[in-house]
């Protein structure tokens, strides 16, 4: 997939965000910032937690380049692209809005998508079929401080290995991967996230919330996750035939400006 050029550096028909979580210090509002400067869509879907409202209650933290997102994002819907925000939990509070329009910006629930090949994809946050945050909202809160933790930690420990040339190494990635009741946490709930699916009769599910970005096949549906913006930086992107690929910034930034956005960029996947 070899997206057009632009005046941005890279075009491609729709663009998935979510988890970015402004208004916190975990927020990478800088790489997002640079994201959004490079690339343009004729489709910009907020996938959730955009602003942290759990965190912003607590204590008010908003830097400049939080703002900057902001502005961007408002900048885009003004210039012709279709703007969808699909509130979290970490945002629900705009949940009550759902169905108006504010500067260009749509709010909804949830959405379908229809690539350009003709598949439907489900779009939600997914954080309403997380049994933890549904059922449990106090553990959710707890699990957010944690995770917290882990960041702090995480980032001094990159701090050391910056100074000795190793490459950004994630702590809450490894442990995601290594602890067992987590995997079991995701496994089940991306599987329950795929019967919703079947349910709608798609021919795909997209959803944010588990900050672990992923494409693949469950049966006849194809499971998305956009990942986040707090330590991962990715994003699903569309290209112009309706191809999907999961783009990580950090690591892809650099090849996908010099080169354009080859076949092997991300985790690509045709749709069916």
């Amino acid at each position: 997939m070899t997206p057009p050029p632009s005046r941005a550096g890279l075009r491609f028909r729709t663009i998935w965000i979510s988890d970015v979580h402004l208004g916190t210090r975990r927020c990478q509002a800088e790489r997002l910032l640079d994201f959004l400067k490079h690339t343009e869509s004729d489709y910009l879907y907020l996938v959730g937690d955009i602003v942290d409202g759990w965190r912003l209650r607590r204590r008010w933290y908003w830097p400049q380049s939080h703002n900057d997102v902001v502005q961007k994002i408002m900048r885009c819907a003004r210039h012709g692209t279709a703007v969808f925000y699909i509130p979290g939990n970490h945002d629900e509070a705009v949940r009550p809005y759902c169905g108006l329009r504010f500067g260009g910006v749509y709010v909804t629930n949830k959405a379908v998508h229809e690539t350009a090949d003709g598949k439907r994809i489900l779009i939600f946050h997914g954080d309403q079929f997380d049994a933890m945050v549904g059922y449990a909202p106090w553990l959710a809160r707890w699990g957010d401080t944690a995770y917290d933790a882990a960041l702090y930690i995480n980032r001094a420990v990159n701090v050391v290995r910056r100074l000795f040339g190793f490459p950004y190494w994630s702590l809450s990635a490894y442990l995601k991967h290594k602890v067992k009741n987590v995997i079991e946490h995701i496994g089940a709930f991306e599987t329950f996230i795929v019967e919703r699916a079947r349910h709608h009769n798609v021919d795909g599910v997209l959803c944010g919330h588990i900050h672990h970005g992923e494409m693949r096949s469950v049966g006849s549906i194809l499971y998305m996750n956009d990942g986040d913006w707090v330590e991962s930086c990715t994003a699903l992107v569309e290209d112009a035939e309706g191809a999907l690929s999961l783009v990580n910034w950090i690591k892809d930034r650099d090849r996908l400006l010099g080169t354009g956005l080859s076949d092997q960029a991300g985790e690509k996947r045709k749709n069916g």
